[in-house]
């Protein structure tokens, strides 16, 4: 496969463009706005959400969803999840079935709880069958953009498509693993952010590796026991899209997620925090599907439980964690 298009410019769709460009012979990366669109044809630099990075002459960027998906062979989507349907929508006309889908982006929908997988295979159905692959894994997009050694998941039901698009992506830097778990991986990729903003809440407290630790371990059961609970394996979550993801995410950074938590337990509103980032940080919304999908699933989730608190409710870090550490003993 020689024609990738990407669509989404944030920063892991812009590292995407740049890591992959060895790979392919041409690729398009559609932008949403218009003008940074024009300013990255001009400079080849993505100064909003990726400086400091130079594309590759073959990566054609364009605001253009027609030009972006024209010829496209592999159609890999990295926009937030709550833009998913209606760009899909958008690009409906502009698809067929020879083309395969890959979706980069870590989220759930809030309301009809779907993975991002089943969002794109709901909004095409009525017209095409589509190949659906997902890839999630302990990525920070400058990480991959500077070419550190980075390893990730890549699922579909159909192995043979996995496999495909493990040997398309697959380079010196980046190396996939494939499975057939789409629904492990990608609720590793969800729930994950949602912990991780416990671990920003943490240390922003200024408190200390334990908690931290244990967080990361409860908060690992929790994705492990709902992803099971929804029909995805207990290995996968032991893998680079669960176990391996949280550990990045909730130690690193550049975890936007983290972040988020760090300043909640600094004082700050969360619709302060929100509107000062220039990214979007995906657990703040998947809070509210994790706790949904918890109670579809009769699944106890109690981290989910008291971030959703803190973030919607204004509960403290202190009483969220006074809660969770005085509930009743259990078996671990």
């Amino acid at each position: 496969m020689k024609e990738l298009a990407i669509i989404g410019a944030g920063s892991w769709g812009t590292a995407l463009a740049v890591v992959l460009a060895p790979r392919f012979p041409r690729i398009r990366l559609w932008v949403y706005e218009a003008d940074l669109a024009a300013r990255m044809k001009e400079t080849r630099e993505n100064n909003v959400y990726l400086p400091g990075f130079q594309l590759a002459d073959h990566v054609e960027v364009t605001h253009d969803l027609p030009v972006a998906l024209a010829d496209a062979e592999i159609v890999l989507s990295v926009m937030p999840s709550h833009l998913v349907r209606g760009l899909y929508q958008q690009m409906l006309p502009f698809l067929n079935e020879a083309m395969v889908f890959v979706s980069a982006t870590k989220g759930l929908e809030n309301g009809t709880l779907l993975r991002m997988s089943d969002v794109i295979a709901q909004v095409m159905q009525p017209r095409l069958a589509p190949r659906v692959a997902v890839i999630s894994g302990p990525t920070f997009a400058r990480e991959v953009a500077q070419f550190d050694p980075t390893a990730l998941a890549v699922a579909s039901q159909d192995l043979a498509l996995a496999s495909c698009i493990q040997a398309a992506f697959s380079g010196p830097t980046f190396r996939l693993y494939a499975s057939t778990d789409t629904i492990g991986v990608e609720i590793g990729g969800s729930i994950k952010n949602v912990v991780a903003i416990g671990a920003g809440v943490l240390h922003g407290m200024g408190l200390g590796h334990n908690p931290m630790a244990a967080l990361i371990t409860r908060g690992l059961a929790e994705m492990t026991r709902l992803a099971v609970a929804m029909g995805g394996r207990a290995q996968t979550l032991a893998g680079l899209a669960g176990l391996g993801d949280l550990v990045l995410t909730c130690t690193g950074d550049l975890s936007r997620n983290r972040m988020v938590g760090v300043e909640l337990a600094h004082g700050r509103k969360l619709d302060e925090i929100v509107n000062s980032m220039k990214m979007v940080a995906e657990g703040v919304k998947t809070t509210h599907a994790a706790v949904d999908l918890a109670k579809q699933y009769a699944v106890d989730m109690p981290i989910a439980e008291q971030m959703f608190q803190m973030l919607n409710f204004g509960l403290s870090p202190r009483e969220a964690i006074r809660r969770l550490m005085e509930r009743s003993l259990k078996g671990e």
